[in-house]
């Protein structure tokens, strides 16, 4: 399709489409704790509570990187 094969597709969606989609969950937590009048503390608690999912995916893209380049 447009010139690249199947692999380098899937890899360039699956990068910049759950990129994409972890920066609209960002969005829905700031979102949320607007509506809810959570304040400073709060929309740290949320963004804590609830992106910690997202800190521990990252970091797993982190450290494959990291130990491909070590044993690569």
């Amino acid at each position: 399709m447009f010139g690249y094969s199947e692999q380098e597709l899937a890899q360039f969606c699956l990068t910049w489409g759950v990129g994409g989609f972890m920066a609209y969950m960002v969005f829905i937590i700031l979102q949320l704790a607007r509506e809810s009048k959570a304040g400073r503390f709060g929309t740290f608690i949320l963004l804590l509570g609830l992106g910690f999912g997202l800190v521990g995916f990252l970091a797993k893209g982190v450290i494959k990187y990291f130990m491909s380049g070590i044993t690569g």
